[in-house]
């Protein structure tokens, strides 16, 4: 492993990942707070992603650098990062104090990398290496003994290997590997916050009428996700004669299939796309009755959580993360259609303002000041700056931390 002491001073922390578009959810947020965190810490944040072509661009969020990298064959416009040696020019070129990485296959050799060139690494383990085979269709054990020799060559591979939940990190715990270290994720608890009342019910007119339940689904359409599911739970309550109606905010491979199911089925389905404005998202979570996630491979489920933020309680996966997450702003539901319709009754038996004060109670456990601390501890580093103004959430965040420190 890479031994360095603790710095305080600005670092350059180079970031690279895969599976990354413009219209991709969770993972893209999480880098662009992130960064925007490390910015506001005082370091310089070097983001390097896969594209259609090379380009350079200064954000809230540090340099973003995007280098040429094929399409993933049937992947809904996802590209890798695939030309080790324009990667690794790219690498030496910046001089990274810190490399953080995105990505336990494709980009596993950038560890080497940093070995040789005395940098500290960090992977990030976004997914559960075991639950996705299991979604692919291979066999429990199978699944297992693949994952393990996946996850202790990447550990062997960095100096640190985070993850976001106790969920995610018990797959390396199950093969012992030593240095694990754990960081939570956060949620924008300024741009997803609670409508009042009277917005509420504005929002929710776009959508529902005013005796319909609306559910929402907010996720990338991918076999991964199991975004079937809130079409079958949807069928199950109009079934039971429960006068619900489903939109459906996100892209991906899936969405024609979905479409057809849905217009089969009868269902009332709303298929919005990818949502790019944050208030429109803001909008549509926060007018929601219940929003679905029913993904069982989600480790922290950042699309449910902006959810919370909004005040809108939650149906989650039982095998996911996301139990552990949501507390009592949610209800864990069964993997079918039919566990998922059992998990929105139980929650619109709640009485309504309770339900979504929970909601927000529990986000706000969630603070992006408080995971882009924990990943700079990961790092070896500290906050060596105060938050700057062209990050206004952060710099709100790192106010009401320390006001809260003061009290």
């Amino acid at each position: 492993m890479t031994s360095q002491s603790p710095r305080t001073g600005p670092l350059t922390i180079v970031r690279l990942a895969n599976f990354v578009t413009p219209v991709s959810g969770g993972l893209r947020t999480a880098l662009r707070h992130l960064g925007a965190g490390y910015r506001a810490a005082g370091h310089r944040p070097v983001l390097i992603v896969p594209g259609e072509r090379r380009s350079t661009e200064e954000t809230e969020q540090g340099l973003v650098i995007t280098l040429p990298g094929p399409e993933l064959p049937a992947g809904g416009g996802y590209r890798l990062l695939t030309d080790r040696r324009a990667v690794a020019a790219e690498l030496t070129r910046l001089s990274p104090d810190r490399l953080e990485v995105s990505d336990r296959t494709t980009l596993r050799w950038t560890g080497s990398w940093a070995r040789r060139h005395g940098v500290r690494s960090v992977m990030v383990s976004h997914e559960s290496a075991t639950g996705v085979l299991r979604t692919w269709g291979v066999p429990g054990p199978l699944a297992v003994a693949a994952a393990d020799r996946l996850n202790a060559a990447t550990a062997r591979a960095y100096d640190s290997v985070l993850c976001t939940t106790d969920w995610a990190a018990a797959e390396f715990r199950r093969i012992g590997v030593p240095n694990l270290v754990r960081a939570p994720l956060g949620v924008d608890l300024t741009a997803m916050r609670p409508l009042p009342a009277v917005a509420r019910a504005a929002q929710r007119a776009r959508y529902a009428a005013p005796k319909d339940v609306l559910l929402v689904l907010c996720s990338r359409l991918s076999p991964e996700k199991r975004p079937e599911r809130a079409i079958e739970a949807l069928a199950r309550l109009r079934a039971r004669g429960l006068p619900a109606v489903l939109v459906v905010a996100g892209t991906g491979p899936l969405r024609p299939r979905l479409a057809s199911r849905a217009a089969r089925l009868r269902q009332p389905v709303r298929f919005l796309g990818h949502l790019d404005g944050r208030a429109e998202l803001a909008g549509l979570l926060g007018s929601a009755d219940v929003v679905l996630a029913p993904g069982p491979v989600e480790t922290f489920g950042l699309a449910a959580m902006e959810a919370l933020a909004c005040g809108t309680p939650v149906a989650v996966s039982r095998s996911s993360a996301l139990p552990g997450l949501i507390g009592p702003a949610g209800v864990a539901a069964a993997d079918t259609g039919a566990g998922f319709a059992r998990a929105v009754g139980q929650l619109l038996a709640r009485p309504e303002e309770a339900r979504r004060a929970a909601a927000r109670a529990q986000a706000e456990r969630y603070g992006w000041p408080t995971a882009v601390e924990a990943f700079l501890a990961a790092h070896g580093v500290r906050s060596c700056g105060a938050a700057k103004v062209s990050d206004p959430a952060a710099a709100e965040g790192v106010r009401n931390e320390r006001a809260g420190r003061l009290a």
